[in-house]
């Protein structure tokens, strides 16, 4: 397992090619690669960034338009068909995407179509041995905004990812595995070829109601079960990334640099305390 940077931890304030530099320059072993502007500078180039840096590829963010209509998903499956390849040419055959738990639309119609439109997408990125994490996202207002309940529990998306195709798996967010109630063994039952990526924070403790997606602490800040969290992915052997994805908690007022070293620091601490090896550039 490694430390990747986010750009949410910094505020979404540094651009690529800076961010990856931010990366090496705090520690981070890792750092999640910015797809449009690293296609752009082109996947020899970008492999020769990285290694320059000594940093790890962790994810990159799926580039289709699967939450509109037909005509806005098929307008673009052409990019998708370039980043494949360019994910698995830059070593970094991961990408990740969210999934709202609500929605305007039946639940059973919006399924149909997220599944149709998820096998599709699984199969362009499988001809480059792609892999694809769907988020499932836990807190209560997330889940009520709408007026249909969708998909937020873990198991109930890891089946969904399961019936999109064998590349397809989940994003686990330490942030939403708590506020869904998953536990460490639900990580366990999944097994390493269904956890594609993760993010790494902590929550305070708060009531349901009170709880808000974008108000998230710094791990070992707050009352996630961060120790036992690491030592199922232990258990099950995974050895990919953990972004460190932090909303909110005043890190705005920081410099980039200094709120990717607390960043950096607070989630090293974890490691520590839970007794797992710490992930090293």
């Amino acid at each position: 397992m490694f430390l990747s940077l986010n750009s949410v931890l910094v505020s979404g304030r540094v651009g690529w090619p800076e961010f990856a530099r931010l990366a090496a320059k705090v520690g981070f072993p890792g750092t999640d690669v910015m797809l449009q502007p690293a296609m752009k500078a082109g996947a020899e180039a970008i492999s020769a960034l990285l290694s320059e840096l000594k940093l790890r590829p962790a994810v990159l963010d799926f580039p289709v338009e699967f939450r509109k209509d037909d005509v806005a998903f098929r307008a673009s499956l052409p990019e998708l068909e370039q980043a494949a390849p360019f994910a698995a040419a830059i070593g970094c055959p991961r990408m990740i995407t969210w999934i709202l738990p609500s929605s305007d639309t039946p639940k059973d119609e919006l399924r149909r179509t997220y599944k149709q439109r998820f096998t599709e997408s699984a199969r362009i990125l499988a001809r480059s041995g792609v892999r694809l994490g769907l988020e499932f996202l836990g807190p209560l207002h997330l889940r009520k905004q709408f007026r249909y309940e969708f998909i937020w529990r873990m198991n109930d998306m890891l089946e969904f990812a399961k019936e999109c195709g064998p590349n397809v798996g989940l994003l686990l967010d330490t942030w939403h595995w708590h506020h869904a109630g998953a536990t460490t063994e639900d990580i366990i039952r999944a097994g390493r070829e269904r956890i594609v990526h993760v993010h790494f924070n902590d929550s305070p403790d708060l009531l349901p109601e009170q709880i808000r997606d974008d108000q998230r602490l710094l791990p070992g800040e707050g009352v996630i079960n961060l120790a036992g969290f690491l030592h199922a992915l232990e258990k099950i052997g995974y050895t990919d990334a953990l972004s460190v994805e932090v909303f909110g908690r005043g890190l705005s007022k920081m410099t980039p640099e200094a709120a990717a070293r607390l960043g950096l620091e607070t989630s090293l601490a974890v490691f520590r305390k839970a007794g797992v090896p710490q992930p090293r550039p």
